[in-house]
């Protein structure tokens, strides 16, 4: 590490914070759960209830879904804003501003070829001070080349720490499928990197239950101790799937398609995806302490409506097997 990277890694530790995330808790909101969830204990139902009380929502800054996430999702939630080279960091900043307003807790993705240079980056810290904004979401991004100084989210998180900021939490991404164009140790090194200035990981959105667990076990072996939030897939709708795709930009939906091509090969053999065997399959990794999981990060793909009737009904038919438990004991 150079020296100047070294005054950013110790400025980092003073700035970002350790402990749990706020608890927003969403008690009341109930419904008809689907019935795959059939965790097989009772600690491992207990802890995705908890997640599930309080989980995250990632929605992408099109036109129309600020209203969707008005009329459907409870006030309090965490809601994570993505950024994309045709929209720019402008549309995430603004939608993650409006969100913050309207008493959610919003968490812009900074993405780190879209920064141009330092006074751009405290721009837009100082921004997100003005409007309660918290937390942030480093990535690297999509863009095919930086618009400045920042070419990888390593690289923003570092001059992020020695900029001075007012945030509680940066988190960053994990791989449990792996990267198409980085190599696996490559990968555990930059996390490994990336850990004294991050507070949290969220896991690229992924459908293996197992290499879940795997990617678990080999970060923690390999020293990896920050909490980890599951990017799993929300009630996903092929149709829906597809406009977000154009609604990102035509340049890009192919970009994205080929990013969720897992997703889009099992829509292509029903009309509709729920996550209730992703989830269920989870279950060892959620009744295991030592699993540091933190909570569910849900993938929405702006299918906000569907996405929180599941997550209601789930919690009401999980709540109801509790019971019926509890009773017969």
């Amino acid at each position: 590490m150079e020296s100047g990277d070294a005054r950013a890694h110790d400025v980092a530790l003073s700035h970002i914070g350790g402990g749990e995330a706020p608890a927003h808790r969403d008690e009341g909101h109930t419904g008809r759960v689907v019935e795959s969830i059939s965790a097989p204990n009772r600690s491992s139902r207990n802890v995705l209830l908890e997640f599930l009380a309080n989980p995250r929502y990632e929605v992408i800054p099109v036109e129309g879904i600020a209203h969707e996430i008005l009329e459907h999702v409870p006030r309090g939630l965490t809601l994570t804003v993505t950024s994309s080279p045709k929209k720019g960091l402008e549309r995430t900043l603004q939608l993650a501003e409006e969100l913050t307003a309207h008493g959610f807790r919003a968490v812009p993705h900074i993405a780190a070829k879209l920064v141009v240079d330092d006074r751009h980056l405290r721009d837009i810290l100082e921004r997100l001070d003005v409007a309660g904004v918290r937390e942030i979401f480093v990535v690297s991004g999509d863009s095919r080349k930086p618009a400045g100084a920042f070419r990888d989210s390593c690289a923003l998180l570092f001059a992020i720490a020695g900029a001075g900021h007012t945030l509680d939490e940066i988190g960053i991404t994990g791989y449990p499928d792996g990267h198409p164009f980085v190599e696996a140790e490559t990968l555990m090194r930059m996390i490994l990197e990336k850990q004294p200035l991050s507070s949290y990981v969220v896991t690229q959105i992924s459908f293996d239950s197992e290499a879940i667990g795997s990617w678990l076990g080999d970060v923690r072996r390999r020293g990896v101790t920050l909490p980890v939030h599951i990017g799993v897939p929300g009630v996903v709708n092929r149709k829906r799937l597809l406009q977000v795709s154009v609604q990102v930009g035509v340049g890009e939906s192919a970009r994205f398609l080929a990013k969720h091509g897992s997703l889009m090969s099992r829509l292509l053999l029903r009309r509709t995806y729920t996550a209730d065997a992703l989830v269920e399959g989870l279950s060892p990794q959620l009744a295991d302490p030592g699993s540091g999981l933190r909570g569910l990060h849900i993938y929405t793909f702006n299918e906000i409506g569907l996405t929180e009737k599941w997550r209601r009904e789930t919690i009401k038919r999980l709540r109801s097997s509790l019971q019926d438990e509890a009773g017969g004991t």
